[in-house]
């Protein structure tokens, strides 16, 4: 198999799977856009391998596939440094929903206690928090009743 054939369609499979996530949803457009990109530009050097000398030697690196192994390490930190930030953002969304659930929870709790005092029968009093008492049975100074 041809040297440039293979990373040519490996490369073309990248951009095949990308559109394919964009189109089931499963990826979100400002992801798709770097490997889109990556994509691309692998198709390029897959076509043009001569592209990869001349840039190697423009930036000073001895062998291409350094300078290609170096742009693969800056891309994957980059990733790694974006997807921190996302994780960042996430962390404090869930914190402020889980707040919100907390206080939400602590006012139905609240609203529940006042509906089961308003509805208990007449004859009990609500306690102060709101609760209805526990059931009285006798006044405490028998013992207990043998049937």
């Amino acid at each position: 198999m041809n040297t440039t054939l293979l990373p040519f369609l490996l490369a073309l499979a990248v951009v095949c799977w990308v559109v394919l996530l964009l189109r089931q949803r499963k990826l979100k457009e400002k992801y798709a856009g770097l490997w889109v990109i990556v994509g691309l530009l692998i198709i390029v050097l897959a076509g043009f391998p001569q592209l990869l000398g001349w840039a190697s030697d423009l930036a000073g690196f001895a062998i291409p596939a350094n300078l290609l192994f170096t742009l693969a390490i800056f891309l994957v930190l980059g990733v790694c440094l974006h997807l921190s930030l996302e994780i960042s953002v996430v962390e404090d969304e869930t914190r402020a929903l889980a707040e919100e659930a907390a206080i939400l929870r602590a006012a139905l709790d609240k609203l529940t206690a006042r509906v089961e005092a308003l509805s208990a029968p007449s004859g009990q009093d609500a306690t102060a928090d709101g609760t209805s008492p526990a059931p009285h049975h006798g006044d405490g100074l028998q013992g207990p009743r043998h049937g």
